[in-house]
């Protein structure tokens, strides 16, 4: 018998690095996302096998269970990895292990993992139902983070995430009437937001920045003008980069662009959303950006 899990991959459109300190932050889950697919082995053991969106194998390892505990037998760091993350999983529950001792694992991304979609919370959220554990505790005790790429996963519409003692999550719709002139740029390379995140928390952020960002989003999610949400953004843009003393990715990269544009999760690479029409999409394809999509075909 085969089971078959599935998590959406997300986006975050506002509050980058802030949401890790309890502001508010607007995600959207993606068309793109991966799943995870559990049978029976022959022999003891944990077999795994990790596909990239081309049916590629980007990841094989086996995992045996010595003395009663699970041992990874190949000692790469994606096999450290996602030990660390099984052990989690069986913590939170621990029949996970006695229950799955023979067992094929067959993961499948539904996009590249240079994207920064949601390569790791989409499995975290994966192995919390396969295991049947919080996902959210799954993801402390492993990766850590904010939490909202593990709400994406698990819903279908926009989310309105706020991190407090729980996360907070809302669902939300947008009211934005102009979407065919929103898209998303790939910046040809994945940030690891491992070095944002250390650098925002070097930081000393005034707690004003908190309220200015949570006041962004109320109006971002009553906006109904693509003036006023050019504006939104460039403000949200310039909060940003003042507490994390970087450049705005305009400023950075695109200075003679005319329209918006904004950085999404950790700044420096993956997507950026930006606003536009054909003429918009040439500018940045002349520059060698060529994976652009629009918004409607990134959101789920």
């Amino acid at each position: 018998m085969k089971q078959t899990f599935y998590s959406n991959g997300k986006l975050l459109l506002s509050g980058e690095y802030v949401i890790l300190d309890g502001a508010s932050g607007i995600a959207i889950p993606t068309k793109y996302g991966q799943s995870l697919e559990i049978s029976l082995a022959k022999t003891e053991g944990i077999y795994w096998k990790s596909l990239d969106e081309k049916g590629g194998v980007w990841f094989e390892g086996t995992f045996t269970f010595e003395t009663g505990m699970l041992a990874d037998t190949d000692h790469n760091e994606t096999s450290k990895i996602l030990l660390n993350i099984l052990k989690a999983a069986n913590r939170l529950n621990p029949n996970f292990f006695d229950e799955n001792r023979s067992c094929n694992v067959i993961t499948r991304l539904h996009f590249p993992r240079t994207w920064g979609l949601g390569t790791s919370s989409t499995l975290i959220n994966n192995i919390a139902q396969w295991a049947q554990v919080d996902a959210f505790q799954l993801l402390g005790d492993s990766f850590g983070g904010s939490g909202y790429d593990i709400a994406a996963a698990q819903n279908d519409t926009p989310i309105l995430y706020q991190l407090e003692k729980s996360p907070k999550i809302t669902l939300v719709s947008l009211p934005w009437g102009f979407i065919d002139q929103l898209f998303f740029v790939h910046l040809n390379q994945k940030q690891d937001s491992k070095e944002g995140i250390a650098r925002y928390k070097s930081a000393m952020v005034d707690k004003k920045v908190f309220a200015e960002i949570d006041a962004i989003n109320k109006s971002l999610l009553v906006c109904n003008s693509l003036p006023q949400f050019e504006a939104l953004l460039e403000h949200h843009e310039r909060i940003i980069s003042e507490v994390i003393q970087l450049p705005t990715i305009k400023t950075e990269r695109f200075s003679d662009y005319t329209r918006s544009i904004k950085s999404l999760g950790a700044w420096g690479g993956d997507f950026v959303l930006a606003t536009g029409g054909e003429t918009e999409k040439d500018y940045f394809r002349q520059k060698g950006y060529l994976t652009i999509l629009d918004f409607n075909n990134m959101l789920k």
